[in-house]
């Protein structure tokens, strides 16, 4: 479980100066909610990132799904003003599922950084639990160097998705909750169901009643289950490319090949009328 830290192992590396700490916490129904907890109160050191302004670009209505990704210049560029490199330790978390958090480091992953970065298991409510420092002071490191290169193939595009539904070749894995993969409900986007052919996962079956990520056990047999084997056998998607992250990170976790991400995903499908959509059961629960 090295992609993990607990709340016990950050506090002890919180003044290392080769450690950065980034807080992603962000709320769908309010939108500054994140950068207001984090000004009220977070773990010493953090820096803060927001996942419509830093970690995703501008919608394109009619174009893009609810949370493009990056431009990967802005990103590094942003990552620098704070003061983190592609040298330092990176350890991140939200207050919720660690779903932001997950964004934050499979956005890390692209940019090619594929050592030292972590999610800090349970998030900040862990960290209060454990009874642990926080405070409202706000850091300011010196500016820094990030190089990155972009690793493409961690990801597809839609027309890579659109042509497996006639070939059947690899599996794709949809991140939301059951009743919105079925249509039941759709409280966010304008049409309801799923990409045809794809199995329900949803990400928060990754965790515990704690909100902390499951045994590498348990990762392994649920993906497995769900038939994850070979290195281009998975494709992951969500609503908006943000809490697919968190399966593909569970299923690094559990040591499985990385799965490729569909960043558009059902929020783009859907702009185009002529992709089609299903509604059938397709759930195999892990």
């Amino acid at each position: 479980m090295s992609l993990l830290l607990s709340t016990f192992e950050l506090n002890a590396c919180l003044n290392d100066t080769n450690t950065r700490v980034v807080d992603c916490r962000f709320a769908l129904d309010d939108p500054d909610y994140g950068l207001a907890a984090y000004q009220q109160s977070h773990i010493p050191g953090a820096v803060f990132l927001d996942l419509n302004k830093d970690l995703s670009a501008p919608v394109v209505p009619g174009v893009t799904g609810r949370h493009p990704l990056p431009h990967p210049n802005q990103l590094a560029a942003k990552l620098e003003r704070l003061g983190i490199s592609s040298q330092h330790k990176i350890v991140i978390y939200d207050d919720a599922d660690s779903a932001k958090a997950a964004r934050l480091w499979w956005l890390l992953l692209w940019l090619g950084k594929s050592k030292d970065v972590y999610l800090l298991d349970g998030g900040y409510q862990a960290w209060m639990n454990d009874g642990f420092e926080c405070t409202s002071v706000q850091p300011e490191y010196p500016s820094a160097q990030f190089d990155f290169e972009c690793n493409n193939a961690l990801k597809v595009e839609v027309d890579e998705v659109l042509s497996n539904i006639s070939s059947e070749q690899i599996l794709v894995l949809d991140a939301r909750s059951y009743s919105r993969f079925t249509g039941e409900e759709e409280p966010i986007d304008p049409v309801a169901g799923h990409i045809p052919g794809a199995v329900c996962c949803p990400y928060t079956e990754n965790l515990d009643q704690s909100a902390k990520f499951k045994s590498l056990g348990e990762l392994l047999e649920r993906f497995q289950y769900l038939g994850v084997k070979e290195v281009s056998n998975c494709i992951c998607y969500c609503g908006s490319g943000v809490t697919a992250c968190h399966n593909i990170f569970s299923m690094q976790l559990a040591g499985l090949p990385m799965p490729k991400l569909y960043a558009g995903s059902w929020s783009e499908w859907i702009t185009n009328p002529q992709r089609p959509v299903s509604k059938q059961d397709a759930m195999i629960s892990g």
